[in-house]
């Protein structure tokens, strides 16, 4: 054997053994399935079943022309080469009313099976041919409609935020409200006219209002000369009146309150003891430190036992820096110090406190005196406030407080605490009248947000709220 070609002989044996074994196994499976369709049909046969149109009937069937009755069908040449799956079929048109048209075209459209010995005919009955039906009518495919955006509602009202203001402070002055306002209101309640007893009457609630008595002399006289007989008689006209005065009273031309004409920002904090003076100290820092400025507190009551303490505890709180002395030491030597640090390391604010002192005490107010001279060598223009701290549950002694402070004092504002605890609250109209002092805070609770900047509007508003009612 030549030896350049590929295939040894035992490999060709191989090779032949395997092609006859593929060809074998074909002509085998043929014969095989050949002989089961043969049986199958022996069967149907047998059976009498008739047999199931192939494939290329129902084209022919589909495609065969319409008959007349007794014509039998023919096999048709050639086949279309359209497919019938997707070939139209041939809408039904009557030839004339009363023809078997439709019948026909029906008849032709179903599958036809091989032709085979004709049945005997059996006698039918004549029936009236069908009405012809008309062409089905072809209705398209709904596009989609375009979205239809839904009108969406109206946005809030951003809520004023005097409205918060009075829903913040309406609680505190609940007391307040239910005394001498709840009494005016009892007094113009169910009356569609006044009489003149009942200015009498009046009188005697505003005189017992801690509002002081020539504060309510003034709004009698002004409630006799500047409304008429006929506003007299009118109940509401005389509420609204006094409502009106009440914010006028406390509004009071005072420049806006800020805590940056100057660098640092010296607030002295003075009043009585028990007045409030550290706690009201310890809430303005964690305010001011909450608006991002360095505080620091000088703690300069140095009498009272634990006041330091007391201030630390509010300065570790809300993130303040402290500057303290030794207990007995010189209050005005302390403060001193804690402007002279705040200048060199540039903080924003030194809230100043002091002790608490009877106004009654010559010489404690002139230490005070001292105190304010020697803010003035600390820092130029120092102190910027002096704060008279009040507490209101003190009634009309308030007033005479508040005098003797700003005889000694050169008073540029007003801190009125614990409004939420006592009915005495309309001693701010009689300080705000008399001393023509303005009002800066008001503290309406024991939370830091209870201390509160003052509004007049808003103040008047929650103190009249519901008195009328």
């Amino acid at each position: 054997m030549d030896p350049s070609f590929p295939l040894n002989p035992n490999e060709i044996i191989e090779l032949l053994v395997g092609v006859g074994g593929v060809t074998l196994t074909g002509v085998v499976g043929f014969l095989a399935v050949r002989r089961a369709r043969r049986r199958r049909q022996q069967q149907i046969e047998d059976s009498g079943e008739a047999p199931r149109p192939a494939v290329e009937d129902l084209e022919e069937a589909e495609a065969a022309p319409a008959l007349e009755p007794g014509e039998e069908p023919t096999r048709q040449p050639a086949r279309d080469p359209v497919p019938a799956a997707v070939r139209p079929r041939p809408m039904p048109v009557p030839d004339s009313p009363g023809t078997g048209g439709q019948a026909a075209t029906a008849s032709a459209a179903r599958p036809q099976p091989r032709p085979g010995p004709a049945p005997a005919p059996s006698p039918m009955p004549d029936r009236p041919a069908p009405e012809p039906r008309a062409p089905a009518q072809v209705i398209p495919f709904p596009t989609p409609a375009a979205p239809v955006e839904k009108p969406r509602a109206p946005a809030p009202a951003a809520r004023p935020e005097k409205r918060k203001d009075v829903a913040a402070l309406a609680p505190g002055l609940a007391r307040t409200r239910s005394g001498w306002i709840s009494r005016l209101g009892e007094v113009f309640a169910g009356r569609k006219e006044l009489d003149p007893s009942v200015v009498d009457e009046i009188e005697k609630v505003l005189l017992t209002a801690d509002i002081g008595v020539r504060t309510s002399q003034k709004l009698l006289e002004e409630i006799r000369s500047s409304l008429n007989r006929k506003d007299l008689r009118d109940p509401s006209a005389v509420w609204a009146f006094l409502r009106e005065r009440s914010a006028q009273i406390l509004t009071l031309d005072a420049a806006p309150l800020t805590f940056d004409s100057a660098k640092p920002f010296v607030l002295l904090v003075i009043g009585v003891n028990g007045s409030g003076k550290t706690t009201t100290i310890g809430k303005l820092a964690a305010q001011l430190v909450g608006d991002g400025k360095k505080v620091l507190l000088a703690a300069g009551d140095t009498f009272r036992a634990a006041a330091t303490e007391q201030l630390e505890i509010w300065a570790n709180r809300v993130g303040a820096t402290l500057v303290r002395g030794k207990e007995g030491a010189d209050p005005s030597s302390v403060i001193f110090e804690g402007v002279k640090r705040a200048t060199a390391e540039g903080f924003d604010v030194v809230i100043a406190d002091t002790a608490g002192r009877l106004h009654t005490k010559i010489d404690l107010m002139e230490e005070l005196q001292k105190v304010r001279r020697v803010l003035g060598k600390a820092g130029p223009g120092a102190p910027h406030e002096t704060w008279l701290v009040i507490d209101s549950t003190s009634g009309q002694n308030a007033i005479a407080q508040a005098q003797i402070f700003t005889q000694a004092m050169a008073v540029s504002g007003i801190v009125l605490t614990k409004l939420d605890g006592t009915a005495k609250g309309g001693v701010i109209l009689g300080i705000a009248d008399q001393l023509q002092i303005p009002v800066r805070y008001i503290g309406i609770g024991e939370r830091v947000e209870d201390l509160r900047e003052f509004d007049p509007s808003a103040f008047v508003e929650a103190l009249y709220d519901g008195g009328a009612a």
